[in-house]
């Protein structure tokens, strides 16, 4: 039986911009992040993408759409957006700015309109399972929409993910 989540901002969002998504629910586990939401609803966790908040060195804010086993190389996305420094916002900072608890954070309907940045290889999967603004709640959707609806713009800033 798929268990129906209560609309989000998020969800609120795709459904004003006419989007057909599907819901994904899964038991939350703090820390757990997108290795175990992968595990618990048998995705790969490559089509399984984190929505990180981060800041430049002016601490404006920005999204970063990163493959669930992939870390961001703060270096590699500063130089590529023209910034001097790129670093994660601390949780209470990005709970702010985004609107979301942190574990339950989406690109879709967050309270402060802020530039997106999205892994370009995501852009070659034909699905990926996203945030839904909830914790323990992703939405499966086309990777394209991020263009489209967020103006995500394709970066090149991935790592491998250090096995621990």
């Amino acid at each position: 039986m798929v268990k129906h989540v209560s609309l989000t901002p998020a969800t609120q969002f795709l459904r004003d911009s006419k989007v057909v998504f599907t819901e994904h629910p899964y038991d939350y586990l703090a820390h757990g992040g997108a290795l175990h939401s992968a595990s618990e609803l048998g995705w790969d966790p490559y089509a399984v993408v984190k929505t990180l908040i981060m800041q430049d060195q002016d601490a404006k804010p920005l999204v970063v759409l990163m493959h669930g086993n992939r870390k961001v190389s703060t270096k590699n996305l500063a130089r590529q957006i023209g910034a001097k420094s790129v670093e994660p916002c601390a949780p209470e900072v990005a709970n702010r700015h985004s609107g979301y608890l942190v574990g339950g954070t989406s690109p879709f309907g967050t309270r402060r309109t802020m530039l997106v940045y999205i892994e370009s290889t995501i852009l070659e999967l034909p699905k990926i399972l996203i945030n839904g603004g909830r914790r323990g709640y992703l939405v499966g959707i086309d990777p394209q929409l991020c263009v489209a609806l967020l103006g995500a713009r394709p970066v090149q800033c991935a790592l491998a993910e250090a096995l621990s």
